[in-house]
């Protein structure tokens, strides 16, 4: 393979994994919303599933802990989501003999 070909080929990854970013922190960036019970909960949840708002009607409970219940719910997910990112870390760590991996590429792809 020519220097010149092999250049280009490099470049050309670069410019990917530039799209490939950008297009993580794209939908990372988006807000997305889920709707259960015929509008009784309502959830709204970021482009990595980082869990940012609940809403319970208060026809399920009592109005004045509707909040309390909705927060202590966002803090149990994005808890539960967190412990499952360092498991997996983990788990990929060990796969990998603690090799480290370049900055920007993450597993799994």
């Amino acid at each position: 393979m020519a220097l010149g070909d092999m250049m280009g080929m490099m470049k050309q990854a670069k410019q990917l994994q530039e799209k490939m970013q950008a297009m993580q922190e794209e939908v990372a960036a988006m807000s997305i919303e889920g709707v259960a019970g015929g509008g009784l909960v309502t959830v709204t949840m970021n482009g990595k599933g980082e869990l940012k708002a609940i809403h319970i009607d208060p026809s399920l409970m009592k109005p004045e802990e509707a909040e309390i219940v909705e927060d202590l719910i966002v803090t149990a997910c994005n808890d539960a989501r967190a412990r499952a990112d360092a498991t997996l870390q983990e788990k990929m760590s060990e796969m990998t003999g603690g090799m480290a991996l370049p900055p920007g590429l993450k597993l799994p792809f």
